[in-house]
């Protein structure tokens, strides 16, 4: 049974046990609750704990490997720039888009009301944050007490600015830091694999107190998350089609046709690399040279991935949705910052992995509270699908357009 089985089957009987426990006996069940809670808090603490190196270790190491393929010659610059540009048009679609659709599709009052009493005590909302502040913050004064407070984004922009200046040095220095947060980083993953054998504990115990304080709420809620989420990556799947087309001058028909191969990989394996032989095929049969799409094409799945930060936007935006987290001009300009710039150094992980290094500083960054991510982790297979389409579909359309402008 594979990793995310087992987290999804301690999910759905965690929920069903706290409903069946309420329903017998309800004192009972929640006196188990509030013993079950700490358990599930503790496991998620221990995902956090790691969090703020593996951030900083992936950015650093993210940042040189983009650095070296964009010296690596004009096509590979060329598609960096354009893989920056698809980044932040797809999160910013995301900071208009999810809204929107929890404003037409909203999370009925009750459940979200059920839910955020079970997940968190009721958030402290003081002024919400304008564009200003955001300015006002997003340079940190102290990197040290930014990294202890969780400012994830003005510590974000100092690891940017590090990570860029190590790409100044001469080789022998710049090898040394980055072997360093590369050394670093596989420790943290090495810390959060340990932590995630014990997934199915932690969200059973989380579960268990969201099923008993819930009911069927939780299950109803989970379908909408899927739902919501799913829709911002299948936008960017579709958005695809349309860069094809008119900034690669490929025929809508033509691209489905040649990607339809890799798509079918990256649907069965939910891996672009493994997705990578059939790109490549695709590519060739809209016109790319065989000499652009194997330069492109590997360097996409080694630090693109078109969909990440739409999606953790879009999971941030839904968190502060149902925890009742008003979202101002400032905490989405965080939200969108982070977003955009912290997937370029999560795109090699692990899904699970990935799922928490790359959502926790979003809503980091935005103010919103991290327990929730406990319990989406384990749906967020069907999302994951989407993710995976949505960037092998995307890598080939920006490689036709590299080809067209080259």
């Amino acid at each position: 049974m594979s990793q995310a089985t087992r987290i999804l089957l301690a999910l759905i009987a965690g929920i069903a046990l706290g409903i069946l426990a309420v329903t017998i006996d309800e004192p009972i069940a929640l006196a188990i609750a509030s013993v079950t809670r700490p358990i599930g808090e503790a496991w998620l603490h221990g995902l956090q704990m790691v969090i703020v190196p593996l951030i900083v270790g992936l950015l650093v190491t993210g940042i040189a490997a983009t650095a070296e393929a964009a010296k690596a010659g004009r096509i590979a610059g060329r598609a960096v720039l354009l893989f920056v540009i698809v980044l932040w048009g797809t999160t910013l679609m995301a900071a208009a888009v999810m809204p929107l659709l929890l404003d037409l599709w909203p999370l009925p009052a009750a459940w979200s009301a059920a839910l955020r009493q079970a997940l968190t005590a009721a958030p402290a909302v003081g002024t919400v944050p304008t564009l200003t502040d955001f300015f006002d913050t997003i340079v940190p004064t102290n990197v040290v007490a930014a990294a202890a407070g969780d400012a994830f984004l003005p510590l974000t922009v100092f690891t940017l600015a590090f990570a860029f200046a190590i790409t100044r040095l001469e080789d022998a220095a710049r090898h040394r830091l980055t072997e360093l947060f590369r050394a670093i980083t596989d420790a943290m993953l090495v810390i959060i694999g340990w932590v995630l054998k014990l997934a199915p504990i932690g969200i059973f115990a989380l579960a268990f107190g969201v099923g008993a304080r819930t009911g069927a709420a939780a299950f109803g809620a989970l379908i909408h998350y899927i739902a919501m989420v799913s829709t911002i990556g299948v936008i960017v799947l579709l958005a695809a089609y349309l860069v094809a087309r008119f900034a690669g001058g490929v025929p809508i028909g033509r691209f489905a046709r040649a990607v339809a191969p890799a798509q079918a990989v990256a649907i069965s394996t939910q891996s672009s690399l493994a997705s990578l032989p059939a790109m490549l095929k695709g590519a060739g049969e809209v016109g790319v040279a065989p000499a652009t799409a194997g330069i492109v094409l590997p360097v996409a799945v080694a630090i693109f991935r078109a969909t990440s930060p739409a999606m953790n936007l879009a999971v941030a935006l839904y968190v502060a949705r149902w925890l009742g987290v008003p979202i101002g001009t400032g905490q989405l300009a965080a939200g969108v910052a982070t977003a955009a710039i912290t997937t370029m150094g999560s795109v090699s992980l692990p899904g699970t992995i990935s799922y928490f290094a790359s959502v926790a500083p979003v809503a980091f960054a935005m103010g919103v509270p991290i327990e929730a991510l406990g319990l989406l982790v384990a749906v967020e297979t069907v999302p994951d699908l989407f993710r995976t389409v949505g960037n092998v579909t995307m890598d080939v359309a920006v490689t036709s357009v590299v080809q067209r402008r080259d």
